[in-house]
This record gives structure tokens, sequence and C-alpha cells, in this order.
């Protein structure tokens, strides 16, 4: 399907489909409520925890309290806990717990801190994991305000070993904590990597469904290369874009999120060749909210946020908690008026044109999202759990403006139409308004627990779809002439993802510091990807085309019937999982994964792995794994075309993208598409002493046979009876080179009467085609490639100091040259334009209240910092390239008010 590439926001009907005051009166009511009436936390509250392994202990008494556990995993294996039953004071129950342990426990703050008695020496015994720690909730975050320094938090993502901190795991993982993930202002949660890890980015494109769903990058490799999960099972991909749509996920539902930066294709199966997303929901009890307002300093671009979540107790066997969060954003436009706009305005004095014709900034949107998380102990080691997640918005923004005076397959009078122009209509021209309206559903849920001392299980389905329908406003078809709407619905796409596993984890003893880890399981998954028909207007060839006016909705024609349709893919997997500490300085690890698929059959991905700790908290780490992604419906089976009439002889001509499965595609050489494949490796170091973490990881990337579009006319005396004049289709045809450097730091220490951290995140990568034989690249592309689309380079430095109960933190982040590909209309030759580097800042300064209120203020891009004018593309009176990676809206203010009850 032909759509425009490079257009901005602006429209009326969408805005208005859930009225803004009715959420906010809603949450104003929840906010007012005081806090004696709506406190969660009492002097004594019923625990139900059996005598098992303490760290599992620690973990229920977690999810009971609400308060984050910090422990080093070595301090805990082998030792049991005391069972805990009946109604206690957390800190009764918390020594309960511990007793006779050889440990003590004291709570701070929010934190509970396990350390070793004075005489207690730190044993190396195993310990018995939690049931498939890769798929169970572990212990919240360890980076309290204890603390405990961030590389000591347990992590579920990569590892399958229960007990494992993320300076332990044999790959990289970063982990972000809930009050990190608030330090954005944004309610797009891939605003907020962007902001913390330099690794990951996303587009803010200005048309377009990119507007929506908006690309991302990890490492340098596209989205579609990065496997996202929530609370360890597979999150769907979106059905526009084929990747995973984080913005979808409420912010206010998580409790941290770990970015895995490796190849896990071995662990997690397809799409995990850049790395793994695990968002881990919160599940704390008590009652939290929040209201927010920001603004541009512009004075556009109004969001409001609103969240409520929390969670309690079902009877003294299970909790249930939630959250829901509302968001509403206004446009922005950072542009001048068109060239052709102001000739136009002086050609016809009489004619009014709106100032500017075209916007060039964010679109408006307005979010509803929630979340769901409940689990239920049943009789002896056997819980059952399930969770959910909703996501429903809409939005709008601008296509370019349609000129009446350069616009003559609209405006031409012809014929077909005696007597009648669009300019009775649209007498100052038009600029469609594209809107969209998405929605995601997710549900999870299972069996888990322990078949004997040594064997956990967890059983669980889970089910995401993913819609995204389009419309088009203040546009016509102009081939119908007076009979066209100005308004179309374009049409759905839409996605369901089913997935059953079985997992389980097996600690085998073979001697050495640890029992060997076996973790082994299967897997089930139906992948179905459907188009549904838009209006028949948006995409029918009227009278009019016989005179060469224009086919389809104006800006984005809709999905015809010859689009439309239903198809699924099928596949099966097994894998297994070994993770060994043979002596206590040496972590050894291998896994394999088989998966056959119906649509090219058999793969098996494997990864090694180990790390080795030096003496002074120094240890190396390396991996090398083989991945791939495999073709998705979508890829398999869509097409997309539009249509035209051929003026002389009145025949339909068809263009557009073929499926490889089509007779004439095949006849041009089209063939079955096989996975996208990868090699990687990768060596790191880890230092973490003295309240300094520090790590070191270089990678490299070698993927085969990626997807891309061969384009070709159709020869003469080729079967023809759609009457193609053009056409592509995909097909695995390069081979390219990924390669940098990760560099993570975080320091936090005592200074004067309060606490200082810092952290910093550096990435640096580059792409390189290896082999494009098959179907060259078009020069241009390859040039992208060379000298860098998105920025070869990235940090983020965050700085923060809390004293008592007030904080500051701020943070920076550095954007290396990039560059954009567009249009000179003074020089043709000139097709691309380079950027310097970008430095922006951010700074806020919170206060916690005595009775559980928190203000917070900040700035984002708090010295109003633009990148380089655009100078490709201006004459449709845009000033900064509609590619930037990162906002170019200038800076920012924003207040929030948070109630925690």
């Amino acid at each position: 399907m032909s759509t425009e590439v490079d257009d901005s926001p602006g429209d009326t009907d969408m805005t208005s489909t859930r009225a803004l005051n009715a959420p906010v009166f809603a949450l104003a009511a929840v906010l007012a409520v005081p806090p004696a009436v709506a406190t969660a936390q009492v002097a004594h509250q019923a625990f139900s925890i059996p005598a098992q392994d303490l760290g599992r202990a620690l973990t229920a008494y977690s999810r009971a309290t609400g308060l984050q556990v910090a422990a080093r995993p070595a301090l805990l294996q082998g030792r049991r806990s005391q069972a805990v039953e009946g109604r206690f004071s957390q800190a009764d129950a918390l020594a309960r717990l511990v007793g006779g342990s050889g440990l003590t426990a004291r709570i701070v703050g929010d934190a509970v801190l396990i350390e070793a008695a004075p005489s207690a020496p730190v044993r190396a015994a195993p310990a018995r994991p939690a049931a498939n720690a890769a798929t169970r909730s572990a212990p919240p975050p360890l980076g309290t305000p204890g603390g405990v320094d961030a590389l000591d938090e347990v992590i579920v993502t990569g590892t399958r070993q229960a007990s494992r901190t993320a300076a332990e795991t044999l790959s990289p993982v970063d982990v972000l904590s809930q009050e990190e993930i608030r330090e954005s202002v944004s309610g797009d949660l891939q605003d907020t990597l962007t902001l913390l890890a330099p690794s990951f980015n996303v587009q803010r494109l200005h048309a377009d469904p990119p507007a929506f769903v908006r690309p991302t990058t990890m490492r340098g490799m596209p989205g579609k290369y990065v496997l996202a999960l929530v609370n360890g099972r597979r999150y769907h991909n979106s059905a526009q874009g084929q990747a995973p749509d984080l913005s979808t996920i409420p912010s206010a539902s998580i409790r941290r999120t770990e970015i895995l930066r490796d190849g896990a294709s071995a662990q997690y199966g397809s799409d995990a060749i850049a790395g793994v997303i695990n968002i881990i929901l919160d599940d704390r009890p008590g009652l939290r909210a929040f209201s927010q307002f920001s603004r541009y300093y512009q004075g556009d671009g109004e969001e409001y946020r609103f969240g409520l979540g929390g969670g309690l107790a079902l009877g003294e066997n299970g909790s249930i908690s939630g959250a829901l969060e509302y968001n509403r954003q206004g446009r922005t436009g950072r542009q001048v008026q068109r060239p052709d706009a102001l000739a136009f305005e002086l050609a016809h004095p009489g004619v009014e044109l709106r100032d500017p014709v075209q916007k060039w900034g964010q679109p408006e949107e307005e979010r509803l999202k929630g979340s769901l998380n409940a689990n239920y102990r049943l009789s002896g080691n056997h819980e059952l759990y399930a969770f959910g997640l909703f996501n429903d918005s809409e939005g709008m923004t601008d296509f370019n403006w349609r000129n009446p005076d350069a616009t003559s397959n609209v405006y031409k009078a012809t014929a077909a139409f005696p007597g009648f122009s669009f300019l009775s209509i649209f007498p100052g021209g038009f600029t469609p308004q594209f809107g969209s309206k998405i929605e995601d559903y997710h549900l999870s849920g299972g069996v888990r627990g322990d078949l004997s001392d040594r064997l956990t299980y967890d059983l669980a389905l889970t089910w995401g779809t993913s819609r995204v329908a389009f419309s088009l406003d203040d546009t016509v078809n102009a081939s119908l002439g007076p009979k066209s709407p100005t308004s179309f619905f374009l049409g759905r796409e839409y996605q369901d993802d089913f997935v059953a596993n079985a997992d389980f984890v097996y600690r085998l003893p073979v001697g050495g510091s640890e029992p060997l880890n076996i973790a082994f399981g299967a897997e089930a998954r139906v992948v179905t990807y459907g188009v549904q028909v838009g209006d028949k207007a948006s995409w029918e060839i009227g009278p009019g085309a016989a005179y060469g006016l224009a086919v389809g909705s104006n800006g984005m024609p809709g999905y015809s019937p010859a689009r439309a349709g239903e198809w699924d893919a099928r596949s099966y997997a097994a894998y297994v999982d070994l993770e060994w500490r043979p002596v206590e300085a040496l972590t050894l690890g291998a896994a394999g994964r088989y998966e056959d698929h119906d649509s090219f059959g058999g793969n098996f991905d494997y990864r090694l792995a180990a790390r080795y700790e030096l003496p002074v908290g120094l240890a190396v780490r390396g991996t090398y794994s083989t991945g791939f992604r495999a073709p998705k419906p979508f890829d398999l089976y869509s097409s997309a075309f539009t249509q035209s009439l051929n003026l002389t002889n009145g025949s339909v001509n068809n263009s557009g993208r073929l499926n490889v499965n089509d007779p004439l595609a095949i006849s041009l050489g089209a063939q079955p598409l096989k996975p996208e494949t990868s090699k990687n490796s990768a060596l790191g170091v880890v230092y973490n002493n003295h309240g300094l973490t520090l790590s070191i990881d270089v990678y490299r990337v070698d993927s085969k046979d990626r997807l891309t579009t061969r384009s070709m006319s159709v020869p003469a005396g080729t079967p023809n009876p759609q009457n193609f004049t053009s056409l592509s289709y995909f097909m695995n045809a390069y081979e390219a080179r990924t390669q940098g450097v990760d560099i993570v730091a975080a320091y936090r220490r005592d200074i004067g009467p309060g606490r200082f951290n810092t952290s910093l995140s550096y990435n640096q990568n580059e792409t390189e085609i290896l082999d494009d034989r098959l179907a060259p690249l078009n020069p241009l592309n390859k040039e992208l490639f060379a000298r860098r689309s998105r920025p070869g380079a990235g940090v983020s430095a965050g700085f923060g100091y809390d004293l008592g109960s007030l904080s500051v933190s701020s943070r920076i982040r550095y954007y290396g040259t990039w560059i954009d590909m567009g249009t000179d209309p003074d020089d043709a030759d000139r097709l691309w334009q380079e950027f310097d580097p970008m430095v922006l800042a951010n700074l806020s300064v919170s206060y916690d209240f005595a009775n559980g209120v928190n203000v917070k203020v900040g700035g984002e891009n708090i010295f109003d910092s633009y990148p380089d004018r655009a100078t490709l593309d201006a004459n449709r009176g845009l000033l900064y390239s509609r590619n930037a990676p990162f906002d170019t809206d200038g800076g920012q203010y924003w207040m929030r008010l948070g109630y925690n009850f």
C-alpha cells in the first residue's frame, strides 16, 4: 500500500471520543480520600509463609508487605526459614522468618536488609530455586534506600538460576527500578527506556502509522529483533510494524524493567537477536496514585497523566494488584508556513489559509491503559497466578498539504463531473488528517510450584492481541467527484498470539560449588495476522479515474478486498538450559533450543557462556550464541498495493508488494522465506566493590538472510492478468554486521548528611552491509548504513542526592552524529544531511511529606536545545528533521503529585 512517509499532526474528530473531565473528576475523588481512610499499612497483618528455602521465604514476605528485600545471594544459599503463621507486625514476622538461620534482618525505610550475624560465615551450599525463575516474579529490586548496589539485584532475565544478581549473570542485564522509570515525564515506556538505556532508541515520527506505532532500535538493530516479556512471558508484537510496542504497557504498573543486552534465541526462541526486555509488574500492597501535568516551553504539547495502582491480600494465601493510567497529550508544531502556501495566498488574495497549513510535530493522542496481577497459594508449595494488560488509544496527525494550484489529479475540471470542482469543498486546499485507533489486550495465567525439593514446574497459557485501525479525514477520493465523502475508515490490521508453555527446573547435585541447574521445557505457539477491509469509498475506482483523477482516499488509500484476509503460522519448540558453578569463582552455561515452524521447517540455536570471578570484585564473562527471527504471517502472506486507471486503454493498473506465494511473484523469482539468522559473540568485564559497579561489554552480531524488498517492473510477455505495472516482494537478501561496546557504571555513597548516587550508560555501535548481491540495496540506503541514520554513540548520565525527604536528580543525554536523507530543491545532487552531536539535560526535585504525599517538579531539555535546522525538504515548512532520533520540540516543564497510602 502506498502511504505518505513524511507528514505531521492535526485534526479534531478523534480528540473528543473520550471527554477529559470524567477521568479527571474520577481520579480527583480518589486522590481526595484522606490518608486515614485509605491507609493500607496496619500494625499487624496476616502471614502464611511455610518453612522453606530462605530466599523463597523472603520473596513471599516481600509480596505480603511490599518491602524491598536486599541480600546477597551467596548469603542465602543453604539456609532455610522458619514458618510464620498468624498475625504479626512486619518486624516480628521478619524476626521469626530468619530465626535460627545465622543471619540478621532489619527494616530500613521501605527496605529489608539481610546481613550475616557477627559469627555467621557466608556459605556456598546449594539452595532450592524458585519455581522457574525465568517466569516467576523474583524478589523486588535491591537498589533500596539502604544502599545496596544496583548490580546486587536478583534478576530473572537471561538466566533460569533462581539467585543470580545483575553482577553475576553470564550476559549483561540492565535493571531499571520503579523510581528510575518514574524519572521520565513521558507516559510512553519507550521514551523512558531511551532516556535511561542508550542502547535502546525510539523515533518520534510525524506521520503515517509510525507516528503512533513508533519504530525502535536496540544496539543499532531494528525492534523486530527484540523480544519483549511481561513477568517472563512473551508479549505480543504489534500488528503494525511487527515488533513489540512497549508504549501499550502502563508505567504505573511496572515494578522494574530488565534489559538483556545479548542474543537469547537459544533460551527464549524467535526474535531475541538483539536482546530481551522483561517487564516485571508491580505486586505491592497498599494504594498509590499520581497526577501530572507537562507543557513545552513554546506553550503547546500539554499532557495530562493520571494513575492509580495498588494491591491487597486475598486472605492469607494470595494477593491481587492492579494499575490504571490515563494520559492525553496535545499536538506540537515546529515549522514555518510552507513557501508554496505563501505563494498561493499571493495568487489568490481572497482565499484564507491556515497558518501553518501543515504542522510538523508530535501527534495528539489519548490513552487508557491498565494491568492486573494476581496469585493464590494452593495446598503445599503450589500456586495459581494470572496477569493481564490492556491499552486503548486514539490519535491524530497531519499529512502533506494539497495545494490546489499543484494538485491537478484532484482539482482539475473534467468531463466526468461537469460544473463540479473540489474548490467548492476545499478552496484553500486540504491537509488530510490521519487517525489511529489502537487496542491491545494481553492475558497470561498458570500454575507453578514444587514437585520435590529439587524439581519445580511452571505451566502457563498466554494470549495477546494487537488491533490497529486507521482513518482519514479532511480529504477526498477525487475519482468519485461530488459523491466523495471527506472522512474514510481505511481498515484494520490485527495480530493474535497464543502461546502454551511447560517449564521445569531441576537442581542436580553433581559436586562443585552449586548443583547443576537444569531448566527444560516446551512451547507451542500460533500467530494469526489479518486485514479487514476499509470503506468502499477509500479504495474504489470512480468514473473520474478515466480522466486522470486520483483513486482512493487521498493520502492513504484504504484496504481493499484484494488485500484483506487472515493467515496464521504455527510453531513448536523444546529447550534445555544448563548453568553450573564447578568452583565458586567459575560459572558455566549452555543452552539449546529446537523449533519447528510450519512455514519453513526446523531451526536449532545454541548458546555457550562462562564467567570467571577474579579477586577484589572483578569478573570476566563471555558468550557465543546463534539466533533467529522466524518470518511472520505478515511477511509470508500479506500484500499491499494501490490501483490507478490506465488512461490509454481504460484498464486498471496495480502496483505494490505481492506476497511470496503469488504466482506472478514466483514467476519473477520469489522464493519461500527463510528465517533471519545471527551469530552473536560478546566479551565483558564486571567490577563491583566499594560502592562502585562497572561493566564493559564488547559485542558483534553477524546477521544473515535479512529481509528486504526486491522491486521491479513486469517484463513484457510475462502473464500478468492483474495488469501490474511495477511490483515488489520480500526476500532474504543480505548479510550485515553490527558491532559495538556497552559501558554501564554506578556509584553511590554517603556524602555529608545525605546520600549521593550517579550512573553512566554508554553505547557505541555501527552496522555495515557484508553482502547484498541477491538484491542490491539502493545506494542511498547503503549510505545510511555506512554513515549512520541513527547516532553511532549515545550516553546517559544520571546524578542524584537524597537528603531525608528531599531528593534532587538530573540526567544528561548525549547523541552522536547522524544523517538523514531528503531532497534539496536547490541542489538535486545533494541527498543527505549530517547533523552535529546533541546534548539534552533534565532536572527534577521531589519532596516526601509525612502524610504520604509526594510533590515532584522538573524539566526535560531544560536549556531548550534544538538540533541543527533541516535543510532538506525545507520547502514543506519543517524546521527540524522528521527522522530525528530524539524529541525536537524543545524544553518541557512538568509537575507530579503523588500519594502513597
